[in-house]
């Protein structure tokens, strides 16, 4: 197999030259400059490289990634094994055991060519299709981590002590489609994310400077907050990240809660979806970790050969239908998959492709 050397690349930086590599978390709060990707599972990469300059994503290079094809993709929940799993959150709910849990089911496909299979071709395809605040490469094959992501979401920024997080919560192709649903569940997460973020900030520190922004993005709009505080002196990155991960909008409230349940239904682990992903430049203090969403992995070690993975899921509320949220699942992968498939894009009306697939193999 030809290794393809490491990289980096977020807002328009190359990170390349790789001279370190470590899960301790401590490490962030030294010198240089890191990569960052945390499974949601909790397994942590940072990986420091010493070359870092301004490069765009260069345009696809036409036939330099080849994706599964279309009809290969299958899903760890079907359809109707995930509108089962919203009933059952719902029962939780009614029980009083959790106010909100995001039920995620994870797509994948074989790779057609996993030896030639470069996940930074493919984030310029995502780049050009999909382009996103948040988008990223990390490319560490004998690390087994090779991510392409166009995260909408962030899960902490840092800038010296001041530390900001971006929820999204409520999802529809319109401004139209959201109910009062989406606002009660981005109210909810809010809420966690202050008390997350005021487990490590300074005293009365933490506030809500935006709350339920609208944000477009291709193919469909989010509502989006933003919660802000000053870290406290004592805490760093370890401390950070022990306070806030896994991110509140994909697991739920109480956080407790919704991980005993995302473990009870959910039949595939997510891996760096939902995890963070993302850069830290010790040397300035700077740093931004996106939400691992919109996010494709190559798995190498899967049952099978060599897959590409992808996640896809839905806060589920009281007010939940089951059947909208299977929807919201499918209108989130669309038109991202058949960027990585090469199929064509679903238009802003269109009723979206089943994507349910069977159970992952």
């Amino acid at each position: 197999m030809h290794d393809l050397p490491p990289l980096a690349r977020f807002g328009g930086l190359l990170a390349t030259d790789l001279r370190d590599v470590t899960s301790d978390p401590s490490a962030l709060d030294s010198t240089g400059f890191w990569a960052v990707t945390a499974d949601f599972e909790g397994r942590l990469v940072c990986a420091r490289f010493g070359d870092i300059r301004p490069d765009p994503v260069p345009a696809p290079v036409p036939g330099a990634w080849r994706g599964p094809a279309a009809d290969r993709w299958s899903s760890s929940l079907d359809r109707s094994a995930y509108v089962a799993g919203v009933r059952r959150i719902r029962e939780y709910i009614a029980a009083g055991e959790v106010y909100q849990a995001n039920l995620c089911r994870v797509m994948s496909a074989p790779l057609p060519d996993p030896a030639s299979a470069d996940v930074d071709a493919l984030t310029s395809l995502l780049a050009r299709g999909n382009p996103a605040p948040y988008a990223g490469t990390i490319r560490l094959r004998a690390h087994g981590v090779e991510i392409a992501t166009a995260s909408p979401e962030l899960y902490l920024s840092r800038d010296g002590r001041h530390v900001e997080s971006g929820p999204i919560k409520g999802t529809g192709r319109t401004a139209a489609d959201l109910l009062p649903k989406d606002h009660a569940e981005n109210v909810m997460i809010v809420d966690l994310v202050r008390n997350d973020l005021g487990r490590v900030c300074s005293t009365g520190s933490v506030t809500v400077p935006e709350l339920c922004a609208l944000e477009e993005h291709p193919g469909l709009v989010h509502l989006v907050s933003t919660v802000s505080g000053e870290l406290a002196e004592d805490a760093g990155w370890p401390e950070l990240l022990a306070a806030t991960f896994p991110p509140g909008s994909v697991t739920g409230a109480p956080k407790s809660s919704a991980l005993r349940i995302i473990e009870e239904l959910e039949t595939a682990p997510r891996g760096p979806y939902c995890g963070g992903i993302g850069w830290v430049d010790a040397d300035r203090g700077t740093a931004a970790l996106a939400v691992g969403i919109r996010t494709f992995w190559i798995d190498r070690e899967a049952p099978g050969g060599p897959r590409l993975s992808f996640g896809t899921g839905a806060g589920i509320t009281w007010g939940s239908d089951p059947e909208r949220e299977w929807a919201e699942t499918e209108l989130k992968a669309a038109r991202l998959v058949a960027l990585a498939s090469g199929g064509p894009l679903p238009g802003a009306h269109e009723t979206t492709h089943d994507l349910s697939g069977g159970t992952v193999r």
